[in-house]
């Protein structure tokens, strides 16, 4: 029984005659109007039945399916709304991907803290679900991007206590159950043949009752009634093992997938050749697969099947295969041969589509969040790709999809491509060696290569398990990729970025929230408030005013420094933090709780901190202006004598580059525009700025502050910034650098500190031309001339020490020559650098000799021992003898070591010794 049994018994379901049924292949209750039905109708207890013959009167495009979808809730009083970006950090910070389209709406108005842009609403939002990559090409009716159509009602409880955005019921589940049947029956289909599984959704702390609504053995929608909370003293224990109980807020959260709506119109033997039908086509022409009509068959009648291909409810997919391939009277191998390219393909339509969602939205591949999780389909499409033998540019089929799709930089979006293609070809380069490394490793212990290691290689170092297989086989090591590899990577990047919560003081909750007089007026340094509390601390005392002046610390702003005078009391205050919306004010000493003070800040710093603040804004806008639209913030620091901001891109920035956006933003500061605030709501804010705004963060609230630096440029922000660009006075870059892959640093000064920062350059370059006695203007041209000579000098060096190294070997010096069992062993001491004693070494090595060198140059002892490949002794332990006679150590490779050690006096007595110990290293 379900334990929320009750809450699926619907008035609707009782009014069209439904029946609850228990499923008698997998056990779950479902709702059906076919009191005959004996099965819930979703694989693996059923097959697919609509694969040749469509579920509904009309054949339907993507585009047609989804006007279909939200004209008939428009019909039925909803509002439509455009769709969020793919990317949901761009307006939360707990998630990376959008997945659901309920996302768009946490936790903001899902918890009532603000309203809904409408209510009710319908929208068809693009998602992206990594879990699913495993599955895509595979079951006929994944994929990892789709579009999630979506109608949405919130609603509120008439006994709640707590006000909230929004107010009363919209409507309910019997309401929603009956919008999906008469969609169901607009479009044709037999209301017979669906059913309605009752499947309780658990998630981020809510739960409630849901529904799954099956047609032909495809799921088509789910139904989520979202009204429960986790609660310890809750009367509903969930799947997840916690107890929920009712909250105020009930959210109808519903989710039709388009994609599969469009396959059932049409009937097509997976859901890609309905969703991506030229680029199918394109796909199998370039990589020459051509099916006779007994193949094709073959393949059409496994279609009808392959949703027992899911990862999630098999343990082995090539066992579920085998089940396919004996129903349907083929042998596995022959089955495998015809299906594989095919799922290949589809696999590859699919994830050009994801990459065009991706970048087209913005995401720059690097090594952390959805970068990462964009390099990782980027990479898994390319190998793809060369393995099923399409030779078409990756970036032109990325293209493809960006043009269906509507995306304006396309350009972009192949310039990305590209460049993450040549990195992709670089990583393959480096990474063969390693994996060769691992595998001689598990052949020689005779294990196959691990899950763990299989992820771990991939995670660090790029390279994909098929990559490892190919290279392990060469070197006799197993290795076994699980059919599920790719979700295990993506959840380890799978978007939950929630932070840990921030310790608070209990005696803080008494206490109002501080009115920060700052956003009245920026300029103002003096104010008045009374002190409503005093917190001793270890270093000093937390100042709570009534109001405050003094920016805290915060979006990357350091805070405002100053006094608090009582009477004759003045404290000094060194910082200033905000906690849950009271200002705390650091202070070396005690103004006295109730005590009226006057605070006075720093106005200096201020000033300091504004022009940075406002000139990293600039800096941004000009980055943006340069670089392209895809470049976003991903960190910003300011400061008083410099400032950083991060942005996402996928090249390092040039000199070029630099000079432009110096140029840019220069330019704002000579237009001296005005930098103005306002506290618009955010819906409004969001349509008509779109999510950009969010560059330093998602900030809470109904209404939000924005900064706009004329019509140039506006970003949702908190800090403190001049009046007009003007009086930033100048900016100037300091220095570009990698902070990691695909983030790039630009740090960068503002006002008295740009100039300050420019006469330091000055100075140095007018150093380097005295030193050089050349003109400042021709210190670059003279240090090329000085370098090229200094490396020139240094190849005449190294050359005359590799012959001075080929005559001391040939016998110019002074060596004891030694017969090891037929191996020649040369021992020879010659006071020399490292570089001189490994060149000896190498030159000796190279005559088929071993040979212990060794130095006491430079005061210290020095060994450099190398062994021919056909001798069996190990270079780095006969070092590690010798070094320790001289008080060291050492080590290295079997083939060449180096070591040494303080005790040059006793350097020729360990060289005395090298034969011998060279003896106990080959008998060994």
């Amino acid at each position: 029984m379900s334990e929320l049994e009750e809450e699926y018994r619907l008035e609707y379901f009782e009014e069209e005659g439904f029946h609850r049924k228990e499923c008698a292949s997998c056990g779950v209750h479902f709702w059906t109007r076919d009191a005959e039905r004996t099965t819930c109708g979703e694989p693996p207890c059923a097959d697919y039945s609509f694969i040749g013959d469509p579920g509904f009167d009309e054949e339907y495009t993507l585009e047609e399916m989804r006007e279909e979808f939200l004209s008939f809730f428009e019909d039925h009083d909803h509002e439509r709304i455009d769709p969020y970006p793919v990317a949901a950090n761009r307006w939360r910070d707990d998630v990376l991907l959008t997945q659901a389209s309920i996302y768009d709406f946490q936790p903001l108005v899902t918890s009532g803290e603000t309203p809904p842009p409408a209510n009710p609403l319908t929208i068809s939002q693009p998602c992206i679900r990594m879990q699913d990559i495993d599955n895509v090409g595979k079951t006929g009716r994944h994929t990892m991007a789709f579009e999630m159509m979506a109608h949405h009602a919130f609603n509120v409880r008439e006994d709640a206590e707590q006000e909230y955005a929004y107010e009363g019921e919209v409507y309910w589940k019997d309401e929603t159950v009956r919008y999906c049947d008469e969609l169901f029956e607009s479009l044709g289909a037999d209301l017979n043949e669906i059913t309605y599984i009752e499947d309780p959704w658990v998630g981020g702390g809510n739960a409630g009752p849901a529904i799954e609504v099956i047609y032909k053995g495809a799921e088509l929608a789910t139904l989520v009634f979202m009204c429960m909370e986790q609660d310890p003293e809750g009367d509903y224990e969930m799947k997840d093992g916690n107890t929920y109980s009712f909250m105020d807020t009930y959210v109808v959260d519903t989710g039709y997938g388009l994609e599969r709506w469009t396959w059932m119109s049409q009937g097509t033997p997976t859901v890609y050749e309905a969703i991506y039908p030229d680029a199918i086509e394109f796909l199998k022409e370039n990589a020459g697969l051509d099916y006779t009509d007994e193949e094709q068959e073959i393949v059409n009648r496994a279609a009808t099947q392959a949703g027992r291909l899911d990862i999630d409810d098999v343990d082995d997919v090539e066992a579920a295969r085998g089940d396919i391939a004996a129903e349907i009277g083929v042998d596995v191998d022959r089955l495998r041969e015809l299906v594989e390219p095919l799922e290949d393909i589809y696999a590859i339509a699919d994830h050009a589509r994801t990459l065009a969602y991706m970048l087209g939205d913005g995401i720059v591949p690097s090594n952390v969040g959805t970068g990462y999780l964009a390099r990782m389909v980027l990479r898994r499409t390319k190998r793809l790709a060369d393995g099923v033998g399409v030779d078409a540019p990756l970036d032109e089929l990325v293209d493809m999809q960006a043009e269906r799709l509507g995306y304006e930089n396309r350009d972009t979006i192949r310039d990305i491509v590209r460049t993450e293609v040549a990195k992709y070809r670089e990583t393959l380069e480096r990474g063969s060696r390693k994996v060769e490394q691992i595998a001689e490793e598990y052949a020689e212990k005779d294990e196959p290569i691990p899950t763990d290691t299989l992820v771990e290689l991939y995670d660090s170092h790029g390279i994909q398990p098929e990559m490892v297989q190919d290279i392990a086989a060469e070197h006799g090591a197993d290795v076994d990729v699980p059919d599920d590899f790719y979700s295990l990577v993506a959840g380890r990047h799978g978007g939950e970025t929630a932070e840990g919560e921030t310790e608070r003081d209990e005696r803080l909750e008494d206490l109002p929230e501080t009115e920060k007089l700052f956003y009245e007026n920026q300029e103002r340094m003096e104010f008045e408030a009374v002190v409503l509390d005093v917190f001793e601390r270890e270093d000093g005392y937390d100042v709570v005013l009534d109001q405050t002046m003094f920016y805290p610390e915060g979006g990357g702003q350091p805070a405002d420094h100053g006094t608090l005078t009582a009477g004759e009391t003045t404290v000094e205050v060194d910082d200033v933090q905000e906690v849950d919306g009271v200002v705390l004010h650091h202070t070396d000493g005690d103004p006295g709780k109730g005590d009226f003070v006057r605070g006075q800040v720093d106005a200096d710093r201020r000033e300091q901190l504004m022009q940075h603040h406002t000139a990293t804004h600039l800096i941004g806008h000009a980055a943006r202006e340069v670089l392209g639209e895809h470049v976003r913030q991903a960190g910003a620091q300011k400061g008083l004598d410099s400032s950083r901001l991060d942005v996402r891109h996928y090249e390092r920035i040039t000199r070029e580059d630099v000079k432009e956006i110096e140029r840019v933003a220069n330019d704002l500061v000579t237009d001296n525009v005005a930098v103005r605030q306002e506290w618009p709501h955010r819906h409004e804010a969001e349509e008509e700025y779109g999510f950009d705004l969010y560059q330093g963060g998602v900030p809470p609230g109904t209404n939000i502050r924005l900064i706009h630096v004329g019509d140039e440029d506006v970003q949702a922000c908190a800090g403190t910034h001049v009046d007009r660009t003007g009086d930033i006075g100048t900016v100037k870059v300091l220095k570009t650098e990698p902070v990691q892959d695909g983030v790039e640093r630009i740090v960068f000064a503002a006002g008295d500190a740009a100039i300050e920062a420019t006469q330091e350059t000055e100075d140095a370059l007018y150093d380097a031309a005295a030193a050089l006695d050349v003109d400042p203007q021709d210190v670059p041209e003279t240090a090329e001339r000085f370098f090229d000579e200094w490396k020139a000098r240094g190849k005449e060096i190294e050359a005359l020490k590799e012959q001075l190294a080929e005559a001391r070997a040939g016998g110019g010096s002074e060596a004891e020559e030694v017969d090891l069992d037929g191996v020649t062993a040369v021992v020879q001491r010659i006071d020399a650098d490292t570089e001189e004693l490994r060149a000896t070494a190498n030159a000796l090595v190279d005559e088929g000799n071993v040979a212990v060198v060794g130095s006491g140059a430079g005061g210290s002892a020095q060994f450099v021992v190398g062994v021919p490949d056909d001798v069996a002794i190990n270079a780095g332990q006969v070092v590690g003898e010798l070094a320790g006679m001289v008080g060291g150590g050492g080590g290295g490779p079997p083939d060449f070591a180096q070591g040494g050690g303080p005790e040059v006096e006793a350097l020729d007595d360990a060289l005395d010794a090298a034969v011998e110990t060279l003896r106990r290293a080959k008998e060994a």
